[in-house]
């Protein structure tokens, strides 16, 4: 007997609570994908109503729209239909809604499966114009007990109107027995997710969501927009089409207290837009003469289906104490701290939001990377507030996944990113000019400092004591080459202290080289001894500087990177007495990784300065006893699974509390430590899609003395 016959896939019940769970990232989006659903229907007022949902037992949230509502057969044809495609044809044929003209935003049909996200019970009231009223009611807890899906009842009731009016139409959707209760943050970021749905620079009248809580308290003091951007000092609007600038605005508009400097104003009539409105991005190019990668401009183009044109608008404040001081502004922290929350810049597409872009912790664009890079220069998110306006139907190259947390990383969303970054730098290069004027006129002197007054005694003492020669001449450059660098690299310091760098290492370096420095050129008998000397210090200042600008991620090889460490810590390493074995040198093998040249230099001079530390406090503590050599072991190891591992390893007296303990924030042996330095190698490690590991001695090959010793792996994807 055969049993040769088609079969059908079975969909389990509880298919629908996992799309939920996995689909829907958190109960604010689950709540944006429901309101997002009401624009759809071509509502013009959206009221999001949170009632006692500190209690899953007795909170409710209720969602309704005026929009054109539902009937039966679209109930019955497309929303309980699961991968409907009701709204993807509309998209497809450019169907625009009766009212408003607008195009679907919800085309995948994931709205429905945040409603599990927020509770097990759900009521549905909708009518369409012309039609009766619908009524939907889920309990999902029923999707648990049954096995199949279409043995888990949804009820559906056709009725004459109880709720909505003759002429009404609309749908309100209330859920209740709460999945989980909701605290003070969960609200405020609900709040502002909402409230962040329509662009604030384009305000579309024909769509409100208005937000009521029971609990006011838990949203007292989310400023809005329109009262944070009248402190800003910077604003600029453009358009971009196809390959070029279409029109641009740039203002410095200080505030009337600021009576030192003026209005400035550059358009697309400004020499400097003419000279710079066609489109460009950065490559990376082989320079034929030299056989060597030199970075170049190439021009882009925006596709006008697949992306059509920009427009690009947003305000830029500064955070300097003393600029907010003199411009009177009263409430700094809450600037501050708005700027923190909400800064960034936020893409709309029909004048809708596209969750993801402008949130906290998003730097899709990279502005705090490029910061770090150059502070003085570049914006960060959090001096930012700015929209991007693009149209549904001119921008289908950009693919929103499935999940709603951003565009498909495809060729059209590269483009689209390289035209807003070419834009950015030349709003920055017209920032920089007013920015330094703004400096000169009201930034105080500075305090003098040890480095900066040890590079100024030195540069007296080169010209008192050296004789006027190429020597001096070699040694003033290269002092003022010091002093420019290491401006630059206090300044990167000092604004992102957690970059898992200790400025004090910097001061210790360059301090000593300095102070010897000066001992030697007094001598006046040995200006070669000096130069040698100020090169050296130039070459580790530009070591430092590599560690804090190089922050993009690119092909590094780890046996460099493991040289500019050392390098980095030479003196000391002499200082102390220790000896390095760096079988790293050996490997043969390929060792470049993909990483950021920074923070990998970062994490390995900080497990290098725990070296130095812990070696020194066991020498402290056995030298009367015994001879103790100190040394540090490093070397590369690969593995099956695709990795290299750089293996660092001491003989001093090892890890002495849980490794798991270790890299937990402000943990640490060190009587006067912060305990931050193995915990931010860890993020990196983790960002970079790697790991940080304790291995025991017999997991790798290295030498017996090694063996009680700390040991640390920092493992990179080939």
């Amino acid at each position: 007997m055969s049993n040769n016959k088609e079969r059908f896939f079975k969909p389990r019940a509880r298919l629908v609570l996992q799309l939920g769970d996995q689909l829907i990232k958190n109960e604010s989006i689950a709540l944006l994908e429901l309101v997002k659903n009401s624009y759809d229907a071509d509502a013009s007022i959206v009221e999001v109503i949170m009632e006692n949902v500190d209690s899953s037992l007795f909170g409710k949230i209720i969602i309704s729209d005026n929009g054109e509502g539902m009937d039966y057969k679209i109930v019955e044809d497309a929303w309980l239909e699961l991968g409907s495609d009701y709204k993807k044809l509309k998209l497809d044929k450019n169907e625009v809604t009766k009212k408003f003209h607008r195009l679907p935003i919800g085309e995948k049909g994931i709205g429905r499966f945040g409603l599990h996200k927020l509770g097990n019970t759900v009521n549905i009231v909708s009518k369409k114009k012309g039609a009766k009223e619908i009524v939907v009611d889920i309990n999902f807890t029923l999707f648990e007990k049954q096995k199949y899906l279409d043995k888990a009842p949804i009820y559906v009731e056709e009725r004459t109107p109880k709720i909505f009016k003759e002429n009404e139409t609309g749908t309100i959707i209330t859920i209740s027995s709460l999945r989980n209760p909701w605290d003070r943050n969960t609200v405020r970021k609900a709040h502002r997710s909402l409230f962040n749905l329509n662009s604030p620079f384009n305000k579309v009248d024909s769509f409100i969501v208005n937000f009521t809580t029971d609990n006011p308290k838990w949203i007292e003091g989310l400023l809005k927009f329109e009262d944070i951007k009248k402190y800003s000092l910077y604003y600029f609007k453009c358009t971009l089409a196809k390959n070029e600038i279409k029109d641009f605005i740039y203002k410095f508009t200080p505030w009337e207290s600021l009576t030192k400097v003026k209005l400035r104003k550059i358009t697309s009539k400004d020499k400097f837009i003419r000279e710079s409105k066609y489109l460009k991005y950065d490559v990376e190019v082989l320079d034929e003469k030299t056989g060597k990668i030199k970075k170049g401009k190439r021009d882009l183009y925006l596709d006008e289906n697949k992306i059509g044109a920009i427009d690009f608008e947003g305000y830029i404040f500064t955070r300097a104490p003393y600029i907010l001081t003199e411009g009177k502004v009263l409430a700094k922290e809450d600037l501050k701290n708005y700027l923190d929350e909400n800064g960034g810049i936020s893409i709309y597409r029909d004048k809708l939001r596209i969750n993801e872009y402008g949130e906290k912790g998003v730097d899709w664009l990279n502005l705090d990377i490029r910061r770090v890079n150059t502070p003085g220069e570049k914006i960060s998110n959090n001096l930012i507030l700015a929209s991007i306006d693009i149209s549904r139907k001119h921008s289908g190259g950009l693919i929103e996944k499935t999940n709603r947390e951003g565009f498909v990383d495809n060729q059209y969303f590269k483009d689209f990113s390289n035209a807003i970054n070419y834009v950015l730098d030349l709003i920055e290069n017209l920032r920089s000019i007013d920015k330094e004027i703004l400096n000169e006129k009201y930034q105080s002197s500075k305090i003098s400092e040890p480095v900066i007054d040890g590079l100024n005694r030195l540069r007296e003492t080169v010209n008192d004591k050296v004789e006027k020669n190429s020597v001096k001449n070699q040694l003033i450059k290269t002092i003022d080459t010091i002093q420019k660098e290491y401006n630059q690299i206090n300044e990167i310091l000092l604004a992102s202290a957690g970059a898992g760098l200790s400025l004090s290492i910097v001061l210790h370096e360059i301090e000593k080289i300095t102070y010897e420095l000066n001992l030697v050129v007094k001598k006046e008998d040995v200006p070669l001894r000096v130069l040698k000397l100020a090169k050296h210090l130039a070459d580790l200042v530009k070591g430092y500087g590599d560690i804090i600008r190089q922050s993009k991620q690119g092909k590094e090889d780890l046996k460099k990177l493991i040289r500019g460490a050392l390098f980095n810590v030479e003196y000391r390493m002499e200082n102390h007495k220790i000896e390095i074995i760096n079988d790293a040198a050996k490997y043969e093998g390929n060792a470049v990784v993909n990483c950021s040249k920074r923070l990998i230099l970062g994490s390995l001079m900080n497990i290098l300065d725990n070296s130095i530390y812990w070696l020194k406090h066991k020498e402290e503590q056995i030298s009367k006893v015994e001879k103790f050599k100190k040394r540090i072991y490093i070397n590369i190891i690969a593995d099956e699974t695709g990795y290299l591992k750089l293996l660092i390893a001491d003989n001093g007296k090892g890890f002495t509390i849980p490794t798991e303990q270790m890299i937990k924030p402000f943990i640490s042996e060190k009587p006067d430590g912060m305990g931050l330095g193995l915990h931010i190698t860890n993020e990196i490690m983790k960002a970079h899609k790697g790991d940080l590991e304790f291995p025991q001695y017999g997991d790798y090959d290295m030498p017996t003395e090694f063996k009680s010793g700390a040991k640390i792996i920092l493992k990179f994807k080939k």
